[in-house]
């Protein structure tokens, strides 16, 4: 380190008095210029998006927003409010709970993906599907992450409409590999076929394949979850503040939780 400039380095943004400036554009003209969606793009990738690009990631943001106060995430965000913290820590309750379970699908589905499509330079797509599949299985995983939903049966609204926006974006820009579509709707017939039952495709799915087909990184797929989730956080979290409850549980005041330990042994005359 020569300098304790070098303390950072960092290729996203150039700041002087009077000046700032994200990866080589001046802010005026980011201003001017660019939808949100376009500095999100811009911002995590490096380069700006094509029209289409920007469109795929901007339905993939859309369809993220909110699952309502039975998703662990919203729940604990609008508790959190009546609590007397600041919405900016409600926000955070919910964000800090998106974790491998709940939230963390979406980057697991990804993963799953990319293996499948490294397995398809060597072989079909079909059979580079069944060979991940049996791995899977051979290491006992039982769940595969971008499919079934506990609460949308049979299908998840979400997922179609984003698919159908994911093929009509790959045919318009080369840059969007149109494969991954091909991978999450053939790996749904592949479950299909083993399990002798549809399960359909969800929104960890459908986002997977999105973000794999705009070559963004597992790890920034669910960051990207997480920029969208916060959308629904705010909006919660705001709405709690304006109803003027205190210490609200997530149960009513009149329910109890079952307790299934020892009695306290009651004395004896």
């Amino acid at each position: 380190m020569s300098d304790v400039s070098d303390w950072w380095r960092t290729k996203i943004i150039q700041m002087e008095p009077g000046k700032i400036a994200f990866r080589g554009r001046s802010i005026e003209e980011l201003i001017e210029s660019q939808s949100f969606t376009d500095m999100i793009w811009l911002m995590v990738m490096g380069f700006p998006a094509s029209k289409a690009q920007a469109r795929l990631l901007d339905a993939a943001l859309v369809a993220s927003v909110d699952h309502g106060p039975q998703a662990p995430s919203i729940a604990a965000s609008r508790m959190a409010m009546t609590c007397g913290v600041g919405i900016n820590n409600a926000i955070a309750s919910g964000v800090n709970m998106l974790g491998d379970v709940h939230g963390g699908a979406g980057e697991q589905a990804l993963e799953l993906f990319q293996a499948i499509q490294r397995q398809s330079q060597q072989m079909p797509l079909d059979e580079a599907i069944a060979t991940v599949l049996s791995q899977l299985t051979d290491q006992g995983v039982t769940f595969v992450p971008g499919f079934g939903h506990r609460f949308h049966k049979p299908e998840d609204p979400r997922a179609r409409p984003l698919m159908d926006v994911l093929r009509a974006c790959a045919a318009q820009d080369s840059a969007i590999d149109g494969q991954f579509s091909e991978i999450a709707e053939g790996l749904q017939d592949a479950i299909e076929h083993i399990k002798g039952q549809r399960i359909a495709m969800n929104i960890d799915g459908a986002t997977a394949a999105i973000y794999g087909a705009l070559g963004v990184p597992p790890t920034l797929a669910r960051g990207l979850f997480c920029l969208s989730r916060s959308v629904g956080l705010t909006a919660h979290a705001y709405e709690q503040s304006l109803a003027n409850e205190r210490n609200k549980g997530p149960t009513p005041p009149h329910y109890r939780w079952t307790f299934d330990g020892s009695d306290i042994d009651q004395p004896k005359d």
